[in-house]
């Protein structure tokens, strides 16, 4: 096992991701998943503040840690952050093999220096996978593995999200937060896991870019920006075509949807627009099956962290000082807060999440006591729902578009639609969405709908459930009406890769 630093080592100053290579942590680290499974290594990287809380990043299937750069520089302001490689992708060993020196190595302890102990699996989470035998409840062992007896935050995107639910499932106190990004809690049918498993071990990984290209980026953007397309697809094509099926059949047997209930830590799902490998749908279901979940839509395909990165930065960061950062960790605010995150389904009814301490606190839809707040505890409630809903971009514009004939109309939106209305807990924003779309098109208000159709978006409505809502409108409001409306949306859906 190689590494530049000892894993639990404690580092003499603060670092901060982008400095000498040497700062970080690198190491292969040995993990068993059980009684009679094979070991897997993961090869990792901490980055970070010494003393600062822990977060813990998976990567998508065919990629590696390095998937999650666009985020580091904000992340690693208050975390140390610990991204591993799954097998056979990046530095990790192959599935099911590795060098003479690593299988002589003794196993990691972790960043904490301790040697934890195997976890049962959660009930109906994991079918065993054939093949290699990989599972993805053996990787979430070897994730713990790494961590060690510490407390954490975990996220993923794709595969690396399946992998943090599942432990977030089996460790739900030790879990602080947890982000669900672009995932599932079953990635389809087996079969076609399988079967790709099996192309992939006949052709090799090459065979795979059309495909994965299309699936993992809208159109415009794999044309826009061709040197991000190539830096993905130079990790793609290193993979080691078994250790890449191997996964495939940990995915095909993959199943934690009757364990989502076991979930506790707060948790944000982040779902593409235009996402086809794990559409919306998928996050949907997330958000229902883990309590108190919150959910944000932004444009884009399955590889949001790198195609939205700014929005998925700002949510994320957002979500994790909130809930996921213990208050006596001395950590600042997170650099680049702003946030689309809007709640899905379960949102806004008023449910408290576990906090990062252990104990409950408000969850951010919550509400006090009425006769306690003031004007400016309203502006700050309206402003962060303003921007969740519209998006930052969007309020930036605004607000420095504001005159000083305006400026008392903008602050009384804000205080009283975004927060005194769009705060109330008795609907959840998706169902606000539906209303404010509504009204909109009976008003004739085009040049506000496009907006909103945007925000909602962002707040989980699917492009199908908003078509719904305008044929509603077509019924009540008149065909006219719903006629100019369903032009609006579908330029606005188009425009946003939905």
């Amino acid at each position: 096992m190689s590494s530049d630093h000892a894993p639990g080592a404690e580092r003499a100053a603060a670092v901060r991701h982008g400095a000498e290579a040497e700062t970080g942590t690198e190491s292969g680290s040995g993990a068993g998943a059980g009684a009679g499974s094979t070991a897997v290594r993961l090869h990792h990287r901490l980055d970070g503040p010494a003393g600062a809380p822990l977060l813990v990043l998976g990567p998508s299937l065919g990629t590696t840690l390095e998937i999650w750069e666009p985020q580091m520089e904000a992340l690693t302001a208050s975390w140390r952050v610990l991204r591993y490689d799954l097998p056979g992708h990046g530095g990790s060993a192959p599935a099911g093999g590795s060098s003479a020196d690593e299988s002589a190595a003794e196993p990691s302890a972790g960043v904490s220096g301790v040697e934890p102990e195997a976890v049962e699996p959660v009930a109906g989470s994991i079918a065993a996978a054939p093949a290699a035998g990989l599972t993805v409840d053996a990787l979430a062992q070897a994730v713990l593995e790494l961590v060690g007896e510490e407390r954490f935050a975990i996220g993923g995107i794709s595969l690396g999200g399946a992998i943090a639910a599942t432990v977030a499932a089996r460790v739900p106190g030790r879990v602080t937060g947890l982000v669900l990004c672009c995932t599932s809690a079953r990635f389809g049918e087996p079969g076609p896991w399988r079967e790709r498993a099996a192309a992939v071990r006949r052709e090799g990984m090459r065979q795979l870019a059309p495909t994965l290209v299309g699936r993992w980026f809208t159109p415009r953007f794999a044309e826009g920006d061709p040197g991000r397309i190539s830096w993905v697809l130079e990790m793609l094509h290193a993979v080691d075509p078994g250790s890449y099926a191997a996964c495939c059949e940990a995915i095909a047997g993959y199943d934690l949807t009757g364990g989502l209930s076991a979930i506790t830590a707060p948790t944000l799902v982040v779902a593409g627009a235009g996402d086809p490998a794990t559409p919306v749908e998928h996050a949907l279901t997330l958000v229902r099956g883990i309590d108190g979940a919150l959910l944000t839509v932004v444009p884009g395909a399955h590889l949001a962290s790198v195609e939205r990165a700014a929005a998925v930065t700002s949510a994320v960061t957002r979500h994790l000082h909130e809930t996921g950062v213990p208050t006596d960790s001395g950590t600042g605010s997170p650099a680049g807060t702003g946030s689309s995150v809007g709640n899905g389904p379960s949102a806004g009814d008023g449910r408290s999440g576990a906090s990062a301490a252990g104990g409950s606190s408000p969850r951010r839809d919550e509400r006090p006591i009425a006769g306690t707040r003031d004007d400016d505890d309203r502006r700050a409630a309206g402003m962060r729902t303003r921007r969740e809903v519209l998006g930052d971009e969007h309020v930036e514009r605004a607000i420095a578009r504001t005159t000083a004939f305006t400026e008392d109309f903008q602050d009384l939106i804000t205080r009283y639609a975004w927060d005194e209305i769009w705060n109330r807990p008795g609907l959840d924003r998706r169902t606000r969405s539906c209303v404010t779309l509504t009204a909109l098109v009976a008003g004739g208000h085009l040049e506000e709908l496009a907006m909103h159709v945007r925000a909602a978006l962002r707040n989980g409505l699917t492009p199908d459930e908003i078509k719904e809502v305008l044929l509603q409108t077509a019924i009540y409001c008149g065909v006219p009406a719903a006629n100019a409306a369903f032009a609006v949306a579908q330029r606005t859906l188009a425009e946003s890769g939905a």
